[in-house]
């Protein structure tokens, strides 16, 4: 070890120690933030007093949270298939069509990207305050499509671009119709893009908090708004404790998306 690090040129022993220093910064909150979800204190103190599952408990123990759980799941799923089903065929308009405004409808789509989140959240609010879909879950579904369906366009176009058009052209030329060229042919070549668009659709709705927040209702609330709207009034660890689940299942959404791609590397 001290062979290796008296061989390293400073240049490298500084670039070796800003990353240490920024991978600390990133990781210490997310360590402090799992400290404070098993300590025994009341209150979010640190270093905690003493260890306990009791905020672990009590969350699993309120049915408050596990129904902001349950909406967050459904609104997430509707809006990830939402996306996928919109997503394709506007990736594929943007990539293969030849027409005017073409690159006008792109930026359109990649718009709520731009956009800042409390402009489209008010936006969003007032439309659907009009046609009374707040507090629904078509509204959140809808409100959170708008957001998630730009990384849906981008995932997909960028796997078409790098797909082969001329594979898909030899088998209508074999045979096939163009629509079983795409089913058979193109789709399959590009169900990474796929995967990862609805990947992200998902997960920009699960954190989705801002939206969410002008959406609500007191009957429907996806968990970062009950989130949110417990921090308001009470600074429980529970927060801790249902930040620190968070963690673990980005970390499992992580792993699996790993373990795909080296299956598909091999």
């Amino acid at each position: 070890m001290l062979l290796s690090l008296n061989r390293m040129g400073p240049g490298r022993f500084g670039l070796y120690a800003i990353g240490i220093l920024v991978a600390a910064f990133l990781l210490l909150p997310i360590v402090f933030i799992a400290a404070l979800s098993f300590g025994s204190s009341r209150w979010l103190a640190f270093p905690p007093p003493g260890w306990t599952l009791q905020w672990y408990e009590e969350f699993f123990a309120d049915s408050r949270w596990i129904d902001a759980i349950l909406v967050s799941i459904r609104v997430g799923a509707a809006v990830m298939a939402a996306s996928i089903l919109l997503g394709l065929p506007a990736s594929f308009a943007l990539v293969r069509g030849r027409f005017r405004g073409r690159e006008l409808l792109r930026a359109f789509f990649i718009g709520p990207m731009i956009v800042p989140l409390i402009i489209l959240a008010i936006a969003l609010y007032g439309l659907f305050l009009h046609i009374g879909l707040n507090g629904t879950f078509i509204g959140f579904v809808a409100g959170h499509l708008v957001i998630a369906l730009p990384f849906s366009i981008i995932c997909i176009s960028n796997a078409l671009e790098s797909f082969d058009e001329s594979i898909e052209k030899a088998a209508i030329i074999c045979g096939a119709t163009p629509a079983q060229a795409i089913w058979r042919i193109t789709l399959p070549s590009i169900r990474m893009g796929i995967f990862a668009g609805a990947l992200f659709s998902f997960l920009a709705s699960w954190d989705e908090v801002v939206v969410g927040i002008f959406m609500a209702s007191p009957d429907m609330q996806t968990l970062p708004v009950r989130m949110w709207n417990t921090l308001r009034n009470d600074l429980s660890p529970v927060i801790a404790a249902v930040s620190t689940l968070l963690i673990l299942v980005t970390i499992a959404i992580l792993a699996v998306v790993m373990l795909v791609q080296k299956k598909r590397a091999r």
